[in-house]
């Protein structure tokens, strides 16, 4: 087998080994860039699993620059060209839009599992654009369009490799030149899917019929789907379909949040005993901090990860009074979360539109500001390939010791949001920042209760997923007290404009 020129571990190469072998028996053949037919008849999945820093992220980018040079076209899921039915496809994917944008930083043109379920549906006039523009058309001629906008157009794509951006890059907004979303009716081929933990059975089932040829790339020690008992969807593979990865690779940095993260699997280590821990390295590197308060100023763009619900809406109260901001309206720069669209079935081409533009349920997003109509909010979606939309908003206010949370203004349909200054780890799961805060009492309570989640204690579990949220650097937040504000909430910071797109059930 020839390799990468990256230099790869005895276990990369392994794993690399094992998915050529698969993909050979699927008619690709990286070895001597051999692309056959698809196999209709045929199918796999394949598992390569193992905990943070051992390596997946490099091993999916190197497989990928590797089917792109064997002339495999990778599908974004913003446009698609009805030409080459005979061409094979590669699409990568990850279940939110925040775990996507952590592979398009590093080079890899992922997209949401959403966007590939459901794809647009192009107004003619402007589908000839896109189809110019990948490469299937000749350049043409559009009414309304100049010569400089096709430029725009072009160099935009050329950069960013998004169809509806370059078409926005032309003054284009996205009702313009998309009609409505579809179910996904021809399969693809194959499928690489990050954060393949967070995958819920359904999601599987859905993935299996589209892709063929399916590779999971998961973390076995993080926290499984809510609804699936502990289970995630690679536990049911066979051993022959799974391998996992040990060496830990990004501990040639010496990191020290890697290291605490791994030295969780020991069965003997209390929770005592790992705060001691923690403690110990935050006398020596400053890459982790002994918090004796939550820092208020990163919860607008990083939030304080927690385990128990309550605590998370006394947080965000807090946030909210630090700022001055009142129960009646939001403050420009405020974090959201997005909790699902409250649209009737009869509304489903517009829970579609919403939905493909990166407001799923988890989505990640700062208020910008009122729309012009009561009820809509413009919004900066974290992730997104193009993150600043114009939505009717349904914005809950939760608030200690109350069941109904305050809405403080609602359109009567459209997307439904909580407050994020405090996420729960459960949602953190596929999400990473820079720096993030773990709030530790919310951790001992879940010691003090004994629980256990596929064997192993539940606070073990939460913590691995929590301090591996860090890129750089982990707050472990002791106290239940929180700073003040270095200054008021910030939106400049955003590239804030014009939002582009109007996205509701009702057009603005």
């Amino acid at each position: 087998m020839t390799l990468p020129a990256l230099t790869l571990s005895a276990d990369q190469a392994e794993a690399y080994d094992r998915v050529a072998d698969l993909l050979r028996e699927m008619g690709v053949d990286l070895e001597q860039g051999l692309v056959l037919p698809a196999r209709e008849s045929k199918s796999a999945v394949m598992a390569l699993i193992g905990k943070a820093g051992s390596g997946k992220t490099l091993l999916l980018a190197e497989l990928y620059k590797a089917l792109e040079a064997a002339g495999l076209e990778v599908v974004s899921g913003d446009y698609e060209s009805r030409r080459r039915k005979d061409r094979r496809t590669l699409a990568i994917l990850a279940p939110t839009n925040k775990a996507a944008s952590v592979l398009r930083t590093r080079g890899v043109p992922a997209t949401t599992i959403h966007r590939i379920l459901y794809t647009p549906v192009y107004d003619p006039e402007y589908e000839r654009i896109a189809e110019w523009l990948t490469g299937h058309g000749d350049r043409p001629e559009v009414e309304g369009l100049s010569e400089a906008a096709l430029e725009r157009a072009l160099l935009s794509y050329q950069t960013h490799k998004s169809v509806p951006a370059a078409l926005a890059a032309a003054g284009l907004r996205g009702s313009d030149f998309i009609t409505g979303w579809k179910r996904r009716e021809d399969p693809l081929d194959v499928g690489f899917i990050d954060e393949a933990s967070m995958l819920d059975d359904r999601q599987f089932e859905d993935l299996q019929e589209i892709f063929p040829t399916l590779v999971l790339f998961g973390d076995p020690a993080q926290l499984a789907p809510v609804n699936q008992s502990g289970q995630m969807v690679f536990d049911t593979l066979k051993p022959s379909q799974k391998m996992e990865l040990h060496r830990v690779h990004r501990q040639e940095a010496d990191s020290p949040i890697l290291d605490l993260a791994h030295a969780l699997a020991d069965p003997a280590l209390s929770f005592e005993d790992f705060e001691r821990m923690v403690e110990e390295t935050a006398r020596r590197d400053d890459r982790v901090v002994w918090g004796q308060r939550v820092e208020v100023d990163l919860m607008a763009r990083s939030p304080v990860l927690v385990w128990r619900n309550a605590t998370r809406i006394r947080l965000i109260h807090a946030f909210r009074s630090v700022h001055g901001a009142p129960e009646t309206e939001l403050l420009a720069g405020e974090p959201l979360i997005c909790d699902g669209i409250e649209l009737p079935m009869k509304h489903r081409k517009k829970r579609l539109d919403l939905e493909a533009r990166g407001l799923i349920k988890g989505a990640q997003v700062i208020y910008l500001g009122p729309g012009r109509k009561p009820g809509f909010s413009r919004l900066h979606v974290f992730g997104a390939e193009e993150p600043q939309v114009s939505a009717a908003s349904i914005v809950k206010i939760e608030k200690p010791d109350e069941e109904e949370p305050f809405i403080p203004y609602a359109a009567r349909m459209g997307a439904a949001f909580l407050h994020g200054a405090a996420v729960t780890i459960h949602k953190a799961q596929g999400s990473q920042w820079d720096t993030v805060q773990v709030f530790a009492p919310d951790l001992y309570a879940a010691a003090r209760a004994g629980r256990v989640e596929a064997g192993q204690p539940l606070w073990k579990r939460l913590a691995y997923v929590a301090i591996t949220r860090a890129q750089e650097r982990l707050i472990w937040v002791v106290r239940n007290r929180l700073s003040r504000p270095s200054g008021p909430l910030r939106v400049d910071d955003l590239g804030v404009g014009p939002a582009p797109l109007s996205l509701t059930a009702e057009e603005e």
